[in-house]
């Protein structure tokens, strides 16, 4: 049964090493303490371990935005992307939720496409010849 839910500090180690695998090094270890610390992690885990992560800020012009998905390589491919994706715009503090990801990775283009977030915008010079593509989608608020 897959779970998610906001990170605690004791799963911060588990955190850093999957987002090691992926980047190859710990230097976001301490945007990922203070994050969890914030309470903006959420995790998704199967039994005691761990798939994947997301972090969010609300200060981007008040609106959500999601900052980092990580997936463990191991378990890609299995919508977990996706299932963080859709209880994070279930649960966001705010109506309006912003992610981004570069034009060259196709696979978390697709991941957007298929959650029904909707391209806003590019913003160009943050990685060099390849452009950061901004998502958008708007919340459903129930009456």
């Amino acid at each position: 049964m897959s779970i998610i839910e906001v990170a605690t500090l004791e799963r911060m180690d588990e955190l850093c090493i999957i987002d090691q695998e992926v980047i190859g090094d710990y230097s976001r270890k301490d945007t990922i303490i203070n994050a969890i610390q914030d309470k903006r992690c959420l995790i998704q885990r199967t039994d005691s371990t761990i798939a994947g992560f997301l972090i969010f800020t609300t200060d981007f012009f008040e609106c959500s935005f999601i900052s980092l998905i990580i997936v463990k390589p191991s378990v890609r491919r299995k919508g977990v992307a996706s299932a963080l994706l859709g209880y994070f715009v279930d649960h966001a503090p705010t109506s309006k939720i912003f992610s981004s990801t570069n034009s060259s990775n196709k696979p978390m283009q697709k991941v957007f496409d298929l959650t029904g977030f909707k391209k806003s915008g590019y913003i160009e010079n943050l990685d060099d010849g390849d452009p950061e593509i901004i998502y958008f989608k708007m919340k459903k608020v129930c009456l």
